[in-house]
């Protein structure tokens, strides 16, 4: 029974967590949904929050590391609750920072926020893994 109890919490917490998950992308202006999705994660100017609709909550400014501050983007992003992260490239380093912090990561290479959202609703996109990191940063 205890078994039983349990796995039905299990199961409501993970209907729970889809029904109110956060989407980060990075971004280069605060244009929402139309905003083209920054090169590299870590050295955009803006981070666009969507939820599971693809509304858009926020959008802050990248205050990470790459930006003269002090902390890393993907604890960025998880002070902002982001479970699910869609970018064009990041490096081994944030992925495996994203993957500790609980962050799914998908690379997309489409043009806006609302492009990269359809594939990743319509679950077109691949989850990341270290084979997908940026070349540049394999090295």
């Amino acid at each position: 029974m205890a078994l039983l109890k349990n796995l039905c919490k299990n199961s409501l917490l993970v209907i729970l967590k889809q029904i109110n998950m956060k989407i980060v992308i990075p971004t280069n202006s605060k244009k929402g949904l139309d905003d083209q999705i920054a090169e590299h994660f870590g050295r955009c100017l803006t981070y666009t929050f969507l939820n599971e609709k693809g509304e858009v909550l926020e959008i802050i400014e990248n205050i990470g590391e790459h930006m003269g501050g002090e902390i890393l983007p993907p604890e960025l992003m998880k002070e902002h609750r982001a479970d699910v992260l869609i970018c064009h490239d990041l490096g081994p380093r944030a992925l495996t920072l994203c993957q500790k912090l609980g962050i799914e990561v998908y690379t997309c290479q489409t043009e806006t926020v609302k492009d990269c959202f359809e594939l990743w609703q319509n679950k077109k996109l691949k989850k990341a893994g270290l084979n997908d990191v940026c070349e540049n940063h394999r090295k």
